[in-house]
């Protein structure tokens, strides 16, 4: 059976540390036998979630986009960037809209609920966007997600990478290469 994981970055950043940090780990997951598929959440035209909005509109067809992927996917890999000791708006915005009901009345969370997923993250800061896997962590487990326990925060990421994009530390694209594998594995056992 193929697994197919779908990699969200968190980020809209050209050149976003978080985005090279996700190459590695999809990499690891496309290594163990996945099928990965990258979807850069600045290409959907997700509106800030408001539910006068879509009360009046119904949901706007980037998010309609972005539930179908997510269905289409038996795993999710998030690179979850740190603004201010958080996750973006981006991405909280996006998993907003993904969980709203779709347009046939089913569920948007039934489209995360038992599905696995996996954190990643990199910061200029010490601690790796850290903050941020929490965050987002609560959030996943609250919508049913089974986020696997391990994860990667990379600080100090700005001096981290090489000008090829890749790790310079070979034990830290080991470790990154392992979340993609570990949820690959995961989303294996429970297909």
């Amino acid at each position: 059976m193929v697994v197919k994981v779908l990699a969200i970055n968190g980020s809209s950043r050209r050149d976003s540390l978080n985005q090279k940090l996700l190459d590695i780990a999809a990499q690891g997951a496309r290594d163990a036998g996945a099928e990965v598929t990258q979807a850069r959440l600045a290409d959907f035209d997700l509106p800030i979630y408001d539910g006068d909005f879509e009360v009046e509109r119904g949901l706007p067809n980037g998010a309609r986009k972005l539930q179908a992927l997510v269905e289409a996917h038996q795993a999710l890999l998030i690179a979850t960037p740190e603004y201010n000791g958080g996750y973006t708006a981006l991405l909280k915005n996006a998993v907003d809209w993904i969980s709203r009901p779709r347009g046939d009345g089913s569920s948007g969370v039934a489209l995360l609920a038992g599905k696995a997923a996996a954190l990643v993250s990199a910061s200029p800061g010490q601690l790796g966007g850290l903050r941020s896997q929490t965050g987002m962590r609560a959030v996943l487990d609250k919508l049913g997600m089974l986020v696997i326990p391990q994860s990667f925060a990379l600080g100090m990421a700005h001096e981290a990478f090489a000008t090829d994009g890749q790790l310079k530390d070979s034990n830290a694209t080991r470790l990154v290469s392992g979340v993609g594998e570990g949820l690959y594995r995961l989303a294996l056992r429970l297909a």
